[in-house]
């Protein structure tokens, strides 16, 4: 009897965590931010207490998961909506590499050594340090790398102008310009900076995503 019963609580967590992982939306592992991380070690954790503790009722680990899970919807949410907030649970990307030179500033600052670097960079076929122009720490640890084009021109990353109705000081410090430039461009075409979601800047243009291209 208690056999079965391991079995049928096996068998009911595993349809029940395969459902409530499709209503969190489609992730690989190596994806997961730091929220839905914590997220999944908790789900995993209920489902196995539940499991071996079967003579409690189903609920005292249904109820937790479910919580969860609404709590991550919430979450993902507001860090869609909200730049500074998804800033404040996530992070932000790190620039470790730029232009060919390795950023060591930003390595200590995010505890990420020499070896780590290598490593990563040998993971996605490339020998040396000298064949990379960009590589971005991403907020989930993966690394993402931007090699030379063929024509050797430098070619810049897309840039973060405007989050959130916030103008980016560091790209127009990067770009040489400042906020008057910002506004005249906002002018022109008609758009009050309290509109924009996400400007950035690339190949010596202006992308702009206001607040209501999102409804």
């Amino acid at each position: 009897m208690e056999l079965f019963m391991i079995f049928v609580r096996t068998l009911f967590f595993y349809f029940f965590i395969f459902i409530i992982y499709r209503i969190m939306g489609k992730r690989e592992v190596g994806q997961l931010g730091i929220i839905d991380l914590i997220v999944s070690i908790l789900i995993a954790e209920l489902a196995v207490i539940s499991i071996e503790n079967y003579d409690n009722n189903f609920l005292f680990s249904v109820i937790p998961i479910l919580t969860l899970t609404l709590l991550q919807m919430i979450l993902a949410y507001f860090t869609l909506r909200k730049p500074k907030f998804r800033s404040f649970l996530d992070g932000n990307p790190s620039v470790i590499i730029k232009n060919g030179q390795i950023n060591y500033k930003e390595m200590l600052k995010q505890k990420y050594n020499l070896d780590d670097l290598l490593v990563q960079i040998r993971e996605k076929g490339y020998r040396s340090i000298e064949e990379i122009e960009y590589a971005i720490l991403e907020n989930n640890g993966t690394l993402s790398v931007f090699n030379y084009p063929k024509e050797k021109s430098k070619t810049p990353l897309p840039l973060p102008l405007i989050l959130d109705s916030k103008i980016q000081e560091d790209t127009l410090k990067y770009l040489k310009k400042d906020e008057k430039w910002v506004y005249q461009l906002l002018k022109t075409r008609n758009i009050n900076l309290e509109e924009v979601f996400y400007a950035f800047y690339k190949d010596k243009n202006v992308f702009i995503i206001k607040n209501s291209d999102l409804l």
